[in-house]
């Protein structure tokens, strides 16, 4: 089992995010480049960065300096939740509007409203309960 967010759990992200169409395919489509991360709210920088590459993830481990095109927060119980039981559209912007999960970069509101982006983005958190965690 690997720690929430560490360079061995962002490893096994990248290869459930590889392996799953509804995610890396659909973001192909879209031809989504994107630089990933996440951590815990209250921390200065990022525990996990996720390099993203026409819907396919080249690179993922512990943050490495890397500026975000996304950087998620929220506390490490929401993690583990949401890893654990998944998150709908509902949940997503429930967690948003009450401000447990953070956006410190990235357009939450705009990538919501494109299902393009949407559905992937939502899936990807199931993706994680494939992780063995801490």
């Amino acid at each position: 089992m690997a720690e929430l967010f560490s360079d061995e759990w962002m490893k096994g992200l990248k290869d459930a995010w590889n392996a799953e169409p509804e995610v890396k395919d659909k973001l192909a489509e879209i031809g989504f480049d994107s630089v990933i991360a996440c951590g815990f709210k209250g921390e200065d920088q990022p525990r996990g960065i996720f390099k993203v590459k026409n819907g396919e993830c080249v690179d993922a481990g512990s943050y490495d300096g890397t500026a975000p095109d996304w950087d998620m927060r929220a506390d490490p119980d929401n993690w583990k939740k949401w890893a654990k039981d998944g998150i709908g559209m509902t949940g997503l912007g429930t967690a948003f509007a009450m401000g447990k999960l953070k956006f410190l970069t990235g357009d939450f509101k705009a990538m919501i409203k494109d299902p393009r982006m949407a559905g992937p983005f939502v899936k990807s958190f199931s993706l994680m309960g494939q992780i063995q965690t801490d």
